[in-house]
């Protein structure tokens, strides 16, 4: 039968050359292979859960070993020991609070700009060559750069600590998107005109979908930019914070606070970027994954 045929047949109704045991026997053959799959695909999902397990326990593991051969590292029971007295009297809470709203602040600033600017240069030529120019000169500036000129201009408040964790995660959101836009197909843009979409249409239906991977990308790398110039901007005259208390724990010496400092970071770190790889999923679950 042709192509045409097996298209033209209605569900329900055996196909043209077919038996209704050969439509049964197709049908129970699917049956057959679905399950596998599922089995296949939960096991999938333990697997690498056990592999981050094991990382973690060979991780903490190694970084025993290297403070037990000499190095000037705290061991892992030490570590813990501070952070349960940094915890027991609120320190650790009130600077993970501090930290944590910087960068909430700052990255989401930083990203509720970035998006509409990128879609600007990407949508519109004049408005990539106006905008493009700045773009590219601010990235090679690196954020903590702009401190000394922050500090100046702003003040030694909050103000010149968001903005520099604004620039980091506005930089790095701003580009992907923008690439996202130029990236779209072409054929699907001429294919919604061809079918009479306006260009508003077009932008929503289109444009925005085939951006959004790029934007989340741009997020997350955003946000790992924005806790990386974290320490840097509690510089600015910070009375608390996790990057203050380890660069003031790094004044005695105290090690195991920096290292209480450096674990929450990463911790937080991870937490938001799986919040933001979740959203990823949700939006684009129509994208292949490996």
């Amino acid at each position: 039968m042709s192509v045409l045929d097996k298209r033209g047949a209605r569900p329900g109704h055996p196909a043209p050359g077919t038996t209704s045991g050969e439509q049964a026997g197709s049908g129970s053959r699917d049956d057959r292979t679905t399950a596998p799959e599922r089995g296949r695909s939960s096991g999938r999902g333990r697997f690498p859960l056990l592999l981050n397990a094991a990382s973690v326990v060979l991780g903490v593991g190694i970084w025993w070993a290297f403070a037990a051969a000499g190095f000037k590292l705290p061991t892992p029971p030490e570590v813990v020991d501070r952070a349960g007295t940094l915890i027991g009297d609120g320190t650790l809470a009130d600077d993970a609070l501090a930290s944590l709203t910087r960068v909430l602040i700052g990255f989401g600033l930083g990203t509720a700009v970035a998006i509409p600017v990128g879609f600007l240069m990407g949508w519109y030529g004049i408005a990539r060559g106006l905008i493009e120019p700045w773009i590219q000169f601010f990235r090679t500036i690196p954020p903590l750069a702009i401190i000394p000129l922050a500090v100046v201009a702003m003040g030694i408040d909050e103000t010149p600590k968001i903005f520099v964790i604004f620039l980091a995660a506005f930089l790095a959101c701003v580009i992907s998107t923008f690439q996202g836009v130029v990236d779209v197909d072409r054929t699907m843009i001429n294919a919604a005109r061809v079918l009479g979409a306006k260009d508003a249409t077009i932008f929503a239906r289109v444009v925005v979908p085939a951006s959004t991977p790029f934007i989340l990308v741009g997020m997350r790398v955003g946000l790992g930019s924005a806790w990386a110039t974290l320490v840097a901007a509690e510089l600015i005259a910070a009375q608390e914070g996790l990057g203050y208390r380890m660069q003031n724990a790094q004044l005695y010496y105290d090690l195991p606070t920096i290292f209480v400092g450096l674990i929450s970071i990463g911790i937080l770190g991870l937490l938001m970027d799986r919040v933001l790889l979740l959203a990823e999923r949700k939006l684009t679950g129509w994208q292949e994954r490996r």
